[in-house]
């Protein structure tokens, strides 16, 4: 089979991304000949390898459905401030995709960008809504919650908050229905305390 012919099958298949094995089942080709033939496909620019075994076939506009396709087979969803940017409440486009996982927290590089995955308890895992396009995406208020939460990590990557502009439709009490599922009493105090002092921030 050309490549010609195996591209049509693969984008025929309607699915951004794929592991090596799909492509091999799709062909009924060995593994290593699926994989030269995609190595061959990414050379030409019709498909990019996420990782060992995952390849990307989608375009730059869904680059969000990155995060699930890094992220597999953990659950994951768009958090952060990528979700803030994408509900409006932050103006700076993040230039990391950032998401919220089950599985192990990593950073990996794509050539489609980095993607940031933060691990997340199961009973914290979740107030995502699916976007058009079949994204996974937090709500603005659970976005929010994911950042305080993370922000007392050891990597410190969220300790400093971005600037925010909160609408009046804001919903501070699912902010803290997720608060209180908190297990730690001291994380769960510790957040408690930033919800309340942004709150009264907007109030001013």
């Amino acid at each position: 089979m050309n490549q010609s012919e195996a591209l049509q099958k693969i984008q025929r298949l309607g699915v951004p991304a794929f592991e090596t094995r799909d492509i091999s089942a799709l062909l009924r080709v060995s593994p290593a000949n699926a994989s030269a033939l995609l190595s061959r496909l990414a050379a030409r620019g019709f498909v990019r390898r996420l990782t060992r075994g995952r390849w990307f076939a989608g375009t730059q506009q869904n680059r969000e459905q990155l995060a699930e396709q890094v992220g597999a087979p953990s659950p994951t969803y768009v958090s952060l401030q990528s979700a803030l940017f994408r509900h409006g409440l932050i103006e700076q486009v993040p230039e990391v995709l950032y998401a919220v996982t089950l599985g192990r927290a990593r950073r990996v590089r794509t050539p489609l960008g980095t993607v940031s995955l933060h691990r997340m308890p199961p009973e914290l895992y979740g107030g995502y809504e699916t976007s058009d396009g079949g994204t996974r995406i937090a709500t603005a208020e659970k976005a929010l919650f994911d950042l305080l939460y993370l922000s007392p990590t050891r990597s410190r990557l969220f300790a400093s908050l971005p600037e925010m502009e909160l609408p009046r439709s804001f919903r501070w009490a699912e902010v803290s229905r997720w608060t209180n599922k908190i297990a730690g009493k001291s994380r769960r105090a510790f957040v408690k305390r930033k919800v309340a002092s942004l709150r009264a921030a907007c109030a001013v």
